[in-house]
Order: C-alpha cells, then sequence, then structure tokens
C-alpha cells in the first residue's frame, strides 16, 4: 500500500549529492579517496540522514534542519579543499557538486524560516487552537457586504 506522506524535495536532493559524491570520489587518487574522500562521504551522508529525520521527525524538525544546514556548510567546505588539492577529474565536476550543495543548503535555510515562523493558521492547527473559518448564510453575507 503506497504511502500518502512525502518526504520533503530536500531528501531526494541529499540523496542525489551523496550519489554523486560517491562517483566522483572514486575517481580521486589514492591519497585523496582515502583522506578528502572519505570526510566528504562522511558528512554527504550525515546530510542525507538529517534531512531524512527531519522528514519524518516532527518534534525534532527544527533541530535536524538547523544541523542540516550546518553541515552542508560543511560538504561545501571540503568540495573547496577537495578542489584546493586537485582531488576532482575536473573543475566541471566540482562545480556540479558545489551547485548542488549550495542549492540544498537554500533549501535548508528557507525551511528553517519556514518552521521559525510559521504562518498563523499552520501555528494554530499545531497548537491544537485550529479555528474554521466563519460561515456566513447569504442573507448574512449580503446584509455585510451592503450595509
Amino acid at each position: 500500500m503506497p504511502s500518502r506522506y512525502q518526504l520533503p524535495p530536500i531528501v531526494k536532493a541529499t540523496e542525489r549529492l551523496l550519489v554523486d559524491i560517491e562517483q566522483a570520489v572514486r575517481g580521486f587518487d589514492r591519497y585523496h579517496r582515502y583522506q578528502i574522500g572519505g570526510d566528504l562521504r562522511g558528512k554527504a551522508m550525515d546530510a542525507y540522514r538529517l534531512a531524512s529525520r527531519a522528514g519524518h521527525d516532527y518534534d525534532q524538525r527544527l533541530q535536524c534542519v538547523q544541523q542540516l544546514r550546518w553541515t552542508i556548510d560543511e560538504i561545501k567546505q571540503h568540495l573547496q579543499i577537495a578542489k584546493l588539492v586537485r582531488a576532482f577529474k575536473s573543475f566541471r565536476q566540482f562545480e556540479a557538486l558545489i551547485r548542488q550543495a549550495e542549492d540544498i543548503g537554500r533549501q535548508a535555510g528557507g525551511w528553517r524560516k519556514q518552521l521559525q515562523h510559521p504562518k498563523a493558521q499552520s501555528a494554530q492547527a499545531r497548537n491544537g487552537v485550529a479555528q474554521r473559518g466563519q460561515k456566513l448564510s447569504a442573507r448574512a453575507a449580503s446584509a455585510e457586504a451592503n450595509p
């Protein structure tokens, strides 16, 4: 039976980044594969886990998203170092990965803002104080519209 709940797009994006980093690290020289490559792999896996956890765990969502932002920043730093030590096969490979990481960082930042400053109706629904919109009869509606 298919699930009704869909994970946020950021989960798929972090999964794609993880796979692309794995493929890029395969092409690194032996030394870089086990040094900076191992660090990149680990951080990419951390980002994927955090995004997935944030998608599933409502109670810890804000905390996970904040940690995800920091992890993505660390990935970007590791990518820069890998570029400086010329671990990548090409600049194009580096560029594609850094753009993915920046995009995920933007998504995580937007998600964090949304969680910190929810819209009024969403906040009421989460607090169990959901309110219904006022229903007006045709007569009451026309009287209010045309006093």
